[in-house]
């Protein structure tokens, strides 16, 4: 059993002790602080929250927990039921709610599941928020509303097609171009959410779609994280049904993967790559992207005379610097596309509907549209950390070792190599240093990883492996 407490949210496997797992009383407790402090935020007694789910078994069990839950606090509940994260994001600051639940473990297997809490405005909340939920649901000092002040429920199945509608009336889409061109998409929707959403965008904009694992039951058919070594069933159906693209979604629908007509995989960095291309086309403003992505987010935007900002890791993170910066675009390089006027949050729909109006307009195939953008490869790399090492202390002396090197300390080290980095940086939820590197070729990369997980080894007086 495993439980995840964060400032960004709560997550672990269902059942267990209490403390242990994803029990009843877990879901109970984190949700009844959280709603105590957005109800304090509000200023209401019947504060409104507006909760969403993925297609995982336990979906409807926590779900019954939380609306139990938040009007047991005096909030009204508007229950999307089965709805994508950008979908609950959107609903939330559509519904001017005070609040938001989106009950998703995102990739992580069907046995995981989590509270992902939004703000006001569907926005993950900050970690200062994040910080005085733990702090809450630890001391137990909660208070519930009288038989006289409990809220009230209402499902509402709209906001699939509202979020959809949303984009499609975007200038940035253009659905004529698409309809125009005929697509056949291969969509591989794990089986969640995307199975209800996904088909109806895409449907919307002209595309024939190929089914695969679209049935919402939460029966994952494979590791639900849209990497590369979970694609082979969508690469294959792309070239046996003859498809022009292939389509991943993750659980909940904020990440996005992409597979050529000749069924190789477009890369997971080049997601936002491409959306960012075509909307710096069109837009003012400079790009962003989390320290651990992609350098060819840094060209493309300089082939538009623009420059990339690099955040922390974390969608809250990234958002935050796009706010700084008034980004039009950004993201992470986990297919995570974050268009701003839309809403500040990865949403793989929208990412669709930008990559089929740029590859519509160009009138290229998919994989020539990838060769046109610079290659560059990433080796992600951990090192477990030994009882009593200091992480800090490690990065500090890797900085005064490369201090002749253009570094980043925003979080962790990341330190330029000419066209190479690497980016070295103590894992948020597990007891791990991360260490990737990025060069031209995948070798180059691995040996660049390789030398500094070497010098991290020999700093911390570990056993070279």
């Amino acid at each position: 059993m495993t439980l995840i407490r964060s400032i960004s949210g709560i997550r672990g496997t269902i059942g267990g002790r209490p403390g242990e797992g994803l029990s009843p009383l877990d879901v109970v407790r984190y949700t009844a602080a959280f709603g105590q402090l957005m109800k304090k935020a509000s200023g209401k007694v019947h504060p409104m929250a507006v909760i969403g789910r993925d297609a995982r078994p336990s979906g409807p069990m926590v779900a019954d927990l939380v609306r139990g839950t938040l009007t047991g606090l005096g909030f009204d509940v508007i229950d999307l039921g089965l709805a994508t994260t950008p979908t609950v994001e959107m609903a939330v600051a559509g519904e001017a709610a005070d609040a938001g639940i989106i009950l998703t473990a995102s990739h992580n297997p069907k046995h995981w599941n989590a509270l992902k809490l939004l703000n006001a405005s569907g926005e993950f909340i900050s970690a200062e928020q994040g910080a005085e939920v733990l702090r809450l649901a630890e001391n137990g000092n909660l208070d519930f509303s009288t038989v006289e002040e409990l809220g009230s429920v209402r499902t509402d199945n709209s906001w699939t097609a509202r979020h959809i509608n949303a984009i499609l009336a975007l200038d940035l889409v253009d659905a004529k171009a698409i309809a125009a061109r005929k697509y056949k998409v291969a969509l591989d929707a794990v089986n969640s959410v995307g199975g209800i959403a996904v088909p109806q965008l895409l449907e919307a904009l002209g595309v024939e779609v190929v089914k695969l694992y679209c049935e919402p039951n939460g029966q994952f058919p494979h590791n639900p994280e849209p990497l590369p070594e979970h694609l082979k069933d969508l690469c294959d159906a792309v070239t046996m049904h003859h498809a022009d693209l292939g389509i991943a979604v993750d659980p909940d629908v904020d990440r996005l993967a992409l597979v050529c007509e000749n069924g190789q995989l477009f890369g997971e960095e080049y997601t936002l790559v491409a959306c960012a291309d075509h909307v710096l086309a069109q837009r003012p403003g400079d790009t962003v992207s989390n320290l651990s992505s992609t350098r060819a987010l840094d060209d493309v935007a300089a082939r538009h005379g623009r420059k990339r900002h690099a955040s922390a890791v974390g969608e809250v993170n990234v958002v935050g610097l796009m706010k700084e910066v008034h980004a039009p675009v950004g993201g992470e390089g986990n297919g995570g596309v974050i268009l701003s006027e839309l809403h500040y949050g990865r949403d793989a729909l929208a990412g669709i509907a930008l990559f089929l109006t740029l590859l519509a307009r160009r009138g290229s195939k998919v994989s020539d549209l990838r060769r046109s953008y610079p290659d560059y490869f990433i080796s992600k790399n951990k090192i477990e950390l030994q009882p009593g090492m200091d992480v800090q202390a490690l990065v500090d002396a890797m900085q005064e070792r490369y201090k002749g090197q253009p570094h980043s300390t925003v979080d962790g080290l990341r330190i330029e190599f000419g066209k190479e980095w690497v980016h070295l940086r103590k894992s948020n939820t597990e007891p791990i240093v991360r260490i990737y590197a990025e060069s031209g070729n995948p070798a180059a990369a691995d040996a660049l990883a390789g030398r500094i997980m070497g010098e991290l080894r020999e700093l911390a007086g570990l056993a070279v492996q």
